[in-house]
């Protein structure tokens, strides 16, 4: 008789494929625009982080998209804002297109290697925990932390005993990962 044993999912394999998509997205569409993104400022950026998830949020609860773009573009488009909303914490916004595409790939490598360092981190104290969640879940977690950083940013940037915008945007990119790995076509291990 012949045992079956079940194979534990690798969770950094998932969530490096499904940045590898992302990552694909976002190069293509610094060859159609550039880094266009560095004239915007952190609130704008927040508010482009917010409509995204927004627009998610009324995906799950109505079923229908009138313009043809599902949720899994959109958990997309979070991860690869994020990152820029990383890349502009770090470095200011811009009165014009100051960095070459090859500069901001790279500070786009950066920023997801961080943000997969601490999906490890928070992983191996969770226990996959993300796995047993929903997927609508991660949004209203995402639309919470984004109502933070507004706060954050309303009070510019001080706070009292919260962490920062920088560590909400890295939970937001992360959640929307685990979004991906749910809702992708991406091949899992089971």
């Amino acid at each position: 008789m012949q045992s079956l044993i079940m194979k534990r999912p690798d969770t950094n394999k998932e969530f490096q494929a499904a940045m590898a998509e992302c990552r694909e997205i976002f190069s293509k569409k610094l060859y159609d625009y550039k880094p266009s993104w560095r004239m915007l400022r952190p609130s704008s950026l927040t508010d482009q982080l917010f409509i995204k998830a927004k627009r998610i949020r009324t995906l799950e609860v109505t079923g229908e998209s009138l313009v043809g773009e599902g949720i899994l573009p959109e958990f997309m488009a979070l991860i690869n804002y994020g990152i820029i909303g990383l890349i502009q914490l770090r470095k200011g916004y811009a009165d014009k297109v100051d960095m070459t595409n090859d500069e901001a790939m790279a500070l786009y490598d950066e920023h997801a290697r961080e943000c997969l360092e601490l999906m490890q981190k928070k992983n191996h104290d969770y226990g996959e925990a993300w796995r047993d969640m929903r997927v609508s879940s991660y949004t209203d977690i995402i639309l919470t932390k984004l109502e933070r950083i507004k706060e954050i940013e309303d009070k510019n940037g001080v706070t009292i005993a919260s962490e920062g915008i920088d560590s909400n945007i890295m939970d937001i990119i992360n959640y929307s990962v685990f979004a991906v790995i749910k809702l992708s076509p991406l091949p899992q291990e089971a």
